[in-house]
């Protein structure tokens, strides 16, 4: 199964944030678009390639993808999990990397709008680790309907022997 209840609460608190975001992000201008890529290629220098409103569209629709992700039940918790794991990880590295971020490991006042993102962490975490579980017991049900199966082709052997003499 790749959907379990008890993530539901979970996945739909991530989803329909991260979703919301992307959405807003999308009819973002011009002016959102270069604080948002500035801010970022701080962090990350590779970024100063792209130009500020194809980061931005290009953030938007992978903040859609996610968030849509994890809203669909239909999509493993061990595959949203990761995805909300690598995003939760870059947001994190802009607090980590950003200047005037934090003092030490306690965020300033600017750093607390980044820093909150250890939530999504903490959830994607949290799917990823459950979801891997789940897989396992699959594979151990799975086993053991091979081996009764087995056992039993056996057993139907020795009984058409058995009646065959």
């Amino acid at each position: 199964m790749s959907f379990r209840l008890s993530h539901a609460p979970l996945r739909l608190a991530a989803g329909s944030f991260i979703l919301n975001s992307g959405l807003s992000k999308w009819s973002g201008n011009e002016e959102a678009a270069q604080g948002a890529h500035g801010f970022a290629a701080t962090a990350y220098p590779v970024l100063n390639k792209v130009e500020p409103p194809v980061f931005f569209k290009a953030l938007a629709i992978g903040e859609m993808a996610l968030g849509a992700a994890l809203l669909t039940p239909v999509v493993s918790s061990t595959k949203a999990g990761a995805g909300l794991v690598a995003f939760s990880g870059g947001m994190l590295g802009l607090y980590a990397k950003v200047p005037g971020m934090r003092d030490g490991i306690r965020p300033t006042e600017q750093g607390t709008a980044v820093a909150k993102d250890v939530w999504l962490l903490g959830i994607g975490t949290s799917l990823l680790i459950d979801g891997r579980g789940e897989g396992r017991k699959v594979r151990k049900a799975q086993k053991k309907v091979t081996r009764a199966e087995k056992k039993a082709t056996k057993a139907e052997k020795k009984a058409t022997k058995a009646l065959a003499k």
